[in-house]
């Protein structure tokens, strides 16, 4: 396929780069650790020649990242389930959903569109932040993701924003492809999730016409992720205070590598991803007159309504309503036991936390308030 140039530096490996990565991927001693930890039983040669034979970005996703999740979502899940019946799937589409976990997010989409009968999966958006290591980027990339730039200066960043919003809607077009970005830069730590209109506003510098038909033309679908256990709860309760304590606080190198660690490998529970319909027809209706500084408000505000509305509540998001605002509101939702559970399971987690000088009584309000804000956000959006 004939793609720009000017998308070379951020879009994924095309098929015929592929032999080449590999080559490079398979030598790098790190990735070989990876892959020694993922199959503890079978040659590095063996894996090499597997990898050889995916001459598709697709083909690779099938032969390692399907397995993958299928033995993770086994050990460390209830099971995971999607409800698309709002959308087609013949047709091509930009998720954009609430961010939870790092990697998970995007990759169980994959996993989930394949098992509905989609005959692609998703070009996923993912910030270089998360990309320090080279061999890293280059497997992300392998994986059909594409580069989101961040920390450059205003001028650069109005280029490199152009460039993802023109790449985004070439994915559509040309490429016939579907793509999964978050509703915000970062996940939400307290899961209390809005769109950020940045987001929307980057996502008009490409396409053609106004700003409602650029975005008709990216076919959004609002995409809401239920996780029953956050196993980087106790993580974001810990950065909370750190941040608190400390104003200039910022993440170390290694903090984001901790948690995608600790997102992938921790237990989850029960997970279920929830399509809404997508927001074309919703677009349509928009009052051509609406002032600019208005339509990106509102549309914001009718993605978050479409995902909030679209959780799936566990008894855990109603014990923790209950136990933040010491009410007992909402107990036809839970059992006594379920909230012996979730209680135990928030004290296990506190214990996780090493700060010098914890703050117990903060630390557990953050975490019943991650807890409790999918609950608060759904019953507002009935």
């Amino acid at each position: 396929m004939n793609i720009p140039a000017k998308f070379d530096a951020i879009r994924p490996y095309e098929p015929e780069e592929l032999p080449q990565v590999y080559d490079k991927l398979l030598q790098h001693e790190q990735f070989q650790q990876v892959l020694a930890y993922l199959y503890p039983q079978v040659p590095l040669e063996a894996i090499a020649a597997k990898m050889r034979t995916c001459t598709t970005n697709l083909e690779f996703q099938k032969a390692f990242c399907y397995g993958f999740l299928n033995q993770l979502l086994q050990k460390m899940s209830k099971g995971c389930d999607i409800d698309i019946r709002a959308i087609d799937p013949g047709c091509r589409y930009t998720f954009i959903s609430n961010h939870r976990d790092i990697v998970l997010d995007s990759a169980l989409l994959d996993k989930l569109l394949i098992d509905a009968g989609f005959d692609t999966t998703c070009e996923i958006a993912i910030g270089d932040n998360l990309l320090k290591l080279p061999w890293v980027k280059d497997l992300v990339r392998v994986n059909k993701s594409f580069v989101v730039e961040r920390g450059l200066p205003m001028r650069e960043m109005l280029m490199a924003s152009k460039r993802l919003s023109e790449y985004m809607h070439f994915v559509i077009d040309e490429k016939h492809d579907n793509i999964w970005i978050a509703q915000r830069e970062g996940r939400a730590k307290d899961s209390n999730d809005r769109t950020q209109e940045a987001i929307l506003k980057m996502m008009v510098m490409g396409g053609e016409g106004s700003v409602v038909e650029r975005l008709r033309q990216l076919h959004i679908v609002p995409l809401a992720i239920s996780y029953e256990f956050d196993p980087c709860d106790y993580l974001k309760a810990q950065e909370f205070q750190l941040r608190r304590d400390n104003a200039g606080w910022k993440k170390g190198p290694m903090d984001d590598i901790i948690s995608m660690q600790t997102g992938i490998m921790g237990y989850k529970g029960r997970i279920h991803y929830h399509c809404a319909p997508c927001i074309d027809e919703y677009l349509a209706q928009i009052d051509p007159a609406t002032p600019k500084t208005e339509l990106f408000g509102m549309i914001a505000a009718h993605i978050d309504h479409e995902i909030h509305s679209n959780y799936r509540l566990y008894p855990n998001n109603y014990v923790a309503l209950d136990l933040l605002h010491g009410t007992a509101d909402h107990t036809s939702q839970y059992t006594a036991e379920d909230k012996a559970v979730f209680t135990q399971y928030i004290e296990g987690q506190m214990a996780k936390i090493s700060l010098p000088n914890r703050d117990d009584a903060y630390l557990k309000e953050r975490m019943l308030t991650m807890y409790a804000n999918p609950a608060i956000n759904y019953l507002a959006a009935q």
